[in-house]
């Protein structure tokens, strides 16, 4: 722990002056007509976003899982890059901090951005480690602070917490514009962080990266509408075990219109732009991947379509054309073999009931109160539902 503390006042004092340069007033010019690339880069379960300015500046944000970072180097120098400006470490968890392990092995990098926020974890320590045996300068952002990556863009951080309690809540949240469009990119970014941003900045964007790779903690409605986006990425791994993306956060988007894509079906997006128009090289998003969350048609039954181990949120709808009373009905935890039994209700055709447990579970008119103690096991809890007759109608892993 000495030896952590002793690396951050070195990367402090190393970082100051960089800080200073990057709080300078940028002058935006109107687009050249050079071209910004922004690679979403697939790595699984996790994030990874290369920025190459029109004047040929890189910027890595985040890096994947560690077992992904020499995919990751791959990709960058298959891009013709050789050195990063700036690399931004959004938050510490292992999924977005653990690539680049291997980036700093193996690429320059002139800047280093990183949350702040301090991690117990040996991923962590070995990234803070070797920043500061590499003498990269360290820079812990603040809200509102300019990224001077490149004249002709402006890249804003619109939040950034270094004293956050949850790892996520510490999310480095950017707004990158060049010209007419603009790309917000979130993080894991919770709804708490997107309401604060609302109330404070101008989130409108036309391309967003989807919070926590498209889970229901993030993006909620009112954010999506705020943001707006003409597109969405998704960034998220094949039949991962959180069942993201969430079902209703694609509803979101598809309510404002959004044309939504995802890595784990059609691998590395790249969306390519001139400041006046943009380009993505991907089909649009069907759900591969996803198929336990995606919004489906109308399967003849009741059943569990989504959910939230963390927020311990179960959601049971009825997809039949009929009511179905639901007395006598069980939702079961499986890990821990703990029951719901469901009460004298009628479930309406279409309808959705959501079944809460934990220390914030309410009673509210589409919500039913389980219990405040935790029942389901984060690290993965298959859900059952089953009826009267004893039956399993409707299983999600």
């Amino acid at each position: 722990m000495k030896k952590l503390l002793l690396i951050f006042m070195v990367l402090l004092l190393v970082g100051c002056t960089e800080v200073t340069q990057t709080k300078e007033t940028q002058t935006i010019t109107s687009p050249s007509g050079s071209e910004m690339r922004v690679h979403f880069i697939n790595v699984g379960q996790g994030d990874s976003i290369l920025i190459q300015s029109p004047n040929g500046k890189a910027m890595l944000i985040d890096g994947g899982i560690k077992g992904e970072g020499d995919n990751v180097v791959a990709y960058i120098r298959e891009q013709g890059v050789s050195k990063l400006d700036y690399v931004v470490a959004t938050h510490p968890d292992a999924d977005h901090i653990g690539g680049l392990i291997s980036v700093l092995n193996s690429i320059s990098i002139k800047n280093f951005i990183d949350s702040g926020k301090v991690h117990t974890s040996q991923t962590y320590e070995e990234m803070i480690t070797l920043i500061g045996d590499k003498n990269i300068p360290y820079i812990v952002p603040t809200i509102g602070q300019q990224i001077a990556l490149d004249d002709e863009l402006n890249i804003t951080v619109l939040s950034a917490d270094e004293s956050a309690s949850d790892n996520n809540e510490a999310s480095i949240v950017l707004k990158a514009s060049y010209g007419d469009i603009s790309f917000l990119l979130t993080g894991d970014a919770g709804i708490e962080m997107e309401q604060q941003m609302m109330a404070t900045q101008n989130v409108q964007a036309t391309i967003l990266k989807a919070g926590h790779h498209g889970s229901n903690t993030s993006s909620s409605p009112a954010f999506i509408e705020a943001v707006n986006p003409e597109a969405t990425i998704l960034s998220y791994g094949q039949d991962n075990k959180y069942g993201h993306p969430h079902f209703e956060v694609i509803e979101s988007l598809q309510a404002v219109g959004s044309e939504i894509y995802g890595t784990a079906e059609i691998g590395h997006i790249v969306v390519t732009t001139d400041g006046k128009s943009y380009s993505v090289n991907a089909t649009e998003w069907t759900g591969v991947g996803a198929t336990s969350s995606i919004p489906s048609k109308p399967s003849g039954k009741v059943e569990i379509v989504s959910k939230d181990l963390d927020a311990e949120l179960v959601k049971v709808k009825n997809n039949s054309s009929e009511a179905v009373n639901l007395n006598g009905w069980q939702l079961i935890s499986v890990e821990g073999d703990q029951v719901f039994h469901f009460p004298n209700m009628t479930l309406q055709s279409g309808e959705t009931i959501t079944i809460s447990s934990g220390s914030d579970a309410k009673e509210l008119s589409t919500v039913l109160k389980w219990t405040n103690k935790q029942i389901w096991l984060n690290t993965g809890d298959a859900a059952k539902l089953v009826n009267t007759k004893g039956e399993v109608v409707s299983e999600l892993e």
